[in-house]
């Protein structure tokens, strides 16, 4: 539900903010501020995404744990697409997501929301709800019938 208010409510939040700024400072100028900040996000997105796959690399070379830099290469894929999109609110969240301190931010507080279990699901953990691998009652035996299909699909 919160996605399909997201998609509706994005759009009207930038038309608000086009009309908003259109007005203030006319077309011309706002049509030059998207396309700069487009131009600046590309060029911003490259350079930091060049040198978190540096970081990685190393990291990977060292054998640590490349989690948080993949996590930043994708913050930072999202920020590309968000600042490629035209708009004044995607362009803010955008260079937000550009920044170092944010994006640790972020993944800090996404890591603290997700929980991998032992048989290598992961998922995202309400905090008012139980973890998803509870073990059945029952013992973990699960009864149920089977035949063999000696039919040919050729």
């Amino acid at each position: 539900m919160w996605l399909f208010i997201l998609f509706v409510a994005v759009p009207i939040i930038e038309i608000a903010l086009f009309i908003q700024i259109g007005g203030s400072i006319g077309i011309f100028p706002t049509l030059l501020i998207v396309i700069l900040t487009a131009a600046l996000g590309t060029w911003l997105v490259r350079s930091q995404g060049l040198a978190t796959l540096s970081s990685l690399k190393n990291q990977v070379d060292n054998f640590q744990n490349p989690t948080q830099q993949l996590a930043h290469g994708a913050m930072i894929l999202f920020a590309g697409a968000l600042l490629l999109t035209p708009g004044f609110f995607t362009d803010g969240f955008g260079f937000l997501l550009l920044v170092p301190r944010f994006r640790d931010f972020a993944f800090d507080y996404l890591r603290a929301r997700i929980t991998v279990g032992s048989n290598g699901r992961a998922g995202f953990v309400h905090p008012n709800s139980t973890k998803y691998n509870k073990q059945s009652s029952s013992g973990g035996i699960i009864e149920g019938e089977f035949y063999e299909d000696t039919e040919s699909k050729d």
